[in-house]
């Protein structure tokens, strides 16, 4: 099984805590973090765009997974030194974030996240 990421769901991921923009969205999302946990070495893609987050997001609300979030994921794959289409496990991409990132980086990065 592989699961499809964009730049900023990489932290997004990291940082989860069974917050959302719907119950639907927690449901997919937890999901996909309770995977991620319990199988750490499951197969990522690195995708451009809308992804296996963005699939459960809520039709109600203002749609934002095309747009401005582009750049948020550009910058996240420059800092961490990841390309689209790239794949590795899920704990090499950990291994990168920790070896990488500070914490400086998050709230720089994620300043427009709730």
């Amino acid at each position: 099984m592989t699961i499809r990421l964009r730049g900023h769901h990489l932290l997004c991921l990291l940082g989860y805590r069974g917050m959302g923009y719907s119950d639907d969205f927690c449901v997919n999302m937890t999901a996909i973090y309770e995977l991620l946990l319990a199988k750490p070495d499951t197969e990522i893609e690195i995708i451009l765009g809308p992804d296996d987050v963005c699939k459960a997001y809520p039709p109600d609300k203002a749609y934002h997974c095309e747009g401005t979030v582009y750049s948020l994921d550009a910058a996240i794959l420059a800092k961490l030194g990841l390309e689209v289409s790239e794949r590795g496990s899920w704990q090499s991409i950990c291994d990168r974030v920790a070896e990488t990132m500070v914490p400086e980086d998050i709230s720089h990065l994620c300043t427009t996240c709730p």
